[in-house]
């Protein structure tokens, strides 16, 4: 196979799905109902793995998927020494024989070596060709590419720049991350060079998701103005919409927060500290209605118009791309 090949390798042919689209995997949203539709619609969905309590509920979901649809299964790991999970949600993958991983906030090293010898592909989260061309260098099988319109941990770069800039300078296919919310806007990422994308946000206002009402309504009711970075989640900036809460509490780390961010022997322990009560945060309020209400989005719900069941999202997104 050639390079040029390799590159416009349709995400369809690499998975094995009908149309090129990952139902991106979302912090406390995704889950196995989701995915079982995502599936039975035609494309593939990943869930996070830590989106599960313990290694017994993550094997029952995957299982429970793998009963219910006949596709391509991903899994979202946390690489970084945050996930104190990584090793045991690392075999279960292997040993559930997921069919690809992708990886976040860390090194993919361990996770490509390992799953190599199964047969399980990795996708590695990038946000520039420096580090995407050192993830091909491990072995990855191809990169998202996140640009400044995705959702959760976003990039600084635009998908008309980062995506011609990653095709120019990777042997490896390109999954477009970001600014995807209907057919044209898909249309766009694979004119661009992307073998495929990666949709999450508009798949909160689903029937299937499990968040509360009040979170999925605000999927409808707010746009691509309303998201925000917040310094207060994860270690790393998040893309959150912008509610009253978060204007009151703001977005910005305080001083002892940043001045331990900055210490060589403290700041892997805070940025632990930061991850765990940010996701708590997030936790109380997909669930339940609250005043607290941290809600994690992209700015591509601004294509969000109503609450429809994930099987409809994809057949709408699908409708308008052919067209």
């Amino acid at each position: 196979m050639t390079t040029t090949d390799k590159k416009n390798n349709s995400l369809s042919d690499i998975l094995n799905i009908k149309y090129p689209v990952i139902m991106a995997p979302m912090f406390l949203v995704s889950n196995a109902d989701m995915l079982v539709e995502a599936i039975n619609s035609g494309i593939t969905g990943c869930v996070p793995a830590l989106n599960y309590r313990t290694d017994d509920q993550f094997r029952e979901a995957i299982n429970s998927i793998r009963e219910r649809a006949d596709g391509a299964i991903g899994v979202n790991l946390i690489v970084n020494k945050s996930n104190i999970k990584f090793k045991q949600q690392l075999k279960t993958c292997i040993d559930l024989k997921v069919d690809y991983i992708i990886t976040s906030l860390g090194s993919p090293e361990k996770t490509i070596k390992a799953c190599k010898p199964h047969g399980i592909k990795v996708f590695c989260d990038v946000v520039d060709a420096k580090y995407a061309k050192k993830v091909e260098e491990l072995g990855c099988d191809a990169v998202i590419a996140v640009n400044k319109e995705a959702g959760g941990h976003s990039g600084p770069t635009s998908a008309s720049k980062l995506i011609p800039e990653l095709v120019t300078q990777c042997n490896i296919p390109i999954i477009s991350a970001g600014g995807v919310s209907n057919g044209k806007q898909m249309k766009e990422m694979l004119e661009l060079g992307a073998c495929g994308i990666s949709m999450g946000s508009p798949f909160i206002a689903t029937t299937e998701a499990g968040v509360s009402d009040a979170y999925k309504q605000a999927i409808v009711d707010y746009g691509a103005n309303d998201i925000v970075l917040s310094e207060k989640l994860s270690g790393s900036p998040c893309t959150v919409i912008n509610t009253p809460y978060v204007q009151k509490v703001g977005t910005k780390r305080n001083f002892i927060e940043s001045f331990l961010s900055k210490n060589k022997k403290l700041k892997k322990f805070m940025k632990m500290l930061t991850f765990y009560k940010g996701t708590k945060a997030l936790e109380k309020a997909a669930f339940s209605t609250t005043y607290d209400t941290v809600w994690c989005a992209g700015p591509s719900i601004e294509g969000v118009k109503s609450i429809r069941p994930v099987k409809q999202v994809v057949a709408d997104l699908i409708e308008e791309f052919e067209q």
